[in-house]
Order: structure tokens, then C-alpha cells, then sequence
């Protein structure tokens, strides 16, 4: 999929991958998606988590920066090269939660991430060092990280792990 030149394209692919994605979740049971050690020592639900944690981070930096803040990114524990180190201490927190409190907060999360990007000018999303903390990406370049790419990945990692 070609990278997203405008907002309607980030949306769109967004909105693309997400049904993907839910689709293929429709298909899972319950038993399925708690399930540990589907991925690593992961199950579909810490997935779902993951999807999430990293809808909130982006929301956090972006909300942030536009107070004028710096934000710690990608947090205040880890940087870009501990991301394995960020990534296990996301499973941690939702691990014993149940599926159900994870889709609810999936869906939740899913929602406010598209209605941030529908309400930032487009110009905003795609101009270099408005934000201090995103260095010398566009806003939209951590935007679709977190929702379209994000999501395509979720879905083909969680369908390989099935199969397997």
C-alpha cells in the first residue's frame, strides 16, 4: 500500500485495514483470542492491546505537543531502541485483563484515534517540524504507524500465528 499523501488517504486506509482486521477477528472464538502463546508468549487479546497502547501513545505526543510540550518519546521509561523492552511492559499491563475489557477498550481507542486525525489540518499532518518531538517526520507518518500499518500488521501476524 502506497504511503498516504493526504488525510483522506491516511483515514481511508485506516477505516481499510481496521474492517480487515475485525473481520478476521470475527471469525476467532473467545477461547482463540486468550489463548497465550499464540505469538511469543502473546495472545490475540495482548495484540489487541498492543493496538491500543500505541493509539494512546500517539494521541498523548500529539496532544502534548500541541500544549507546546516535548513529549518522551515513544515514553518516559524507554526510547526508540528499547522498543522490545516498551512493547513487553505493554503485555504486562493488560496480560490478566479480560477479553472482553480489551475489546471494549480497543473499540473505544480505535474510535478517538480517527476522530484526532479527522480534526487535524491536513496541512498539519503532513508538514516537517511543527512538533518538536517528531523530530523531522510528519505528524502523519506516526498517525498511520499507529492505525493502518499497525492494524495490517496485527492481522497477518495473528492469521500466520494461527495457521501455524
Amino acid at each position: 500500500m502506497p504511503k498516504p499523501t493526504t488525510k483522506t488517504q491516511i483515514i481511508e486506509a485506516a477505516q481499510t485495514e481496521r474492517a480487515a482486521l475485525e473481520e478476521f477477528l470475527a471469525t476467532l472464538t473467545p477461547e482463540q483470542m486468550s489463548q497465550p502463546n499464540v505469538i511469543g508468549k502473546w495472545a490475540v487479546k495482548d495484540v489487541l492491546s498492543h493496538l491500543f497502547e500505541w493509539e494512546g501513545m500517539v494521541m498523548k505526543w500529539y496532544t502534548e505537543g500541541k500544549k507546546g510540550k516535548v513529549p518522551a518519546v515513544p515514553s518516559e521509561k524507554y526510547n526508540w531502541g528499547k522498543l522490545p523492552q516498551l512493547n513487553q511492559a505493554i503485555f504486562l499491563k493488560h496480560k490478566d485483563k479480560p477479553l472482553v475489557e480489551i475489546m471494549k477498550t480497543f473499540k473505544a481507542s480505535y474510535k478517538k484515534i480517527m476522530k484526532e486525525i479527522e480534526d487535524i489540518p491536513e496541512k498539519e499532518l503532513f508538514t516537517r517540524k511543527v512538533y518538536k518531538w517528531a523530530n523531522n517526520n510528519p505528524l502523519a507518518a506516526y498517525f498511520v504507524s499507529a492505525t493502518s500499518s499497525h492494524y495490517r500488521w496485527a492481522r497477518t501476524t495473528i492469521r500466520k500465528a494461527i495457521k501455524e
